[in-house]
């Protein structure tokens, strides 16, 4: 499996599956990681490549010492579902 990485260029982390990216875009604010927007592609959804997105998002911002802020409905969700 491939890891998540963090394209500061883009402003959003990515991973890729199989040749196609999951991303979720984010802004950075005051040590905050804010996640305004995940997206997979079509035929992704349903599989689990936007969970796995967001296990590597959270290690990434614990890795990093910052705190994710959900915006999106999807990343609220999943964290939900996730706590701590």
């Amino acid at each position: 499996m491939t890891s998540v990485t963090d394209n500061t260029a883009r402003s959003q982390y990515e991973l890729d599956v199989n040749g196609q990216t999951v991303f979720a875009r984010y802004r950075r604010q005051e040590g905050q990681t804010l996640i305004l927007h995940v997206e997979a592609p079509v035929n992704l959804r349903g599989t689990g490549a936007a969970d796995r997105l967001m296990r590597g998002i959270v290690a990434l911002a614990a890795e990093q010492g910052t705190t994710l802020v959900p915006l999106c409905s999807y990343a609220r969700a999943w964290m939900a579902r996730h706590p701590g």
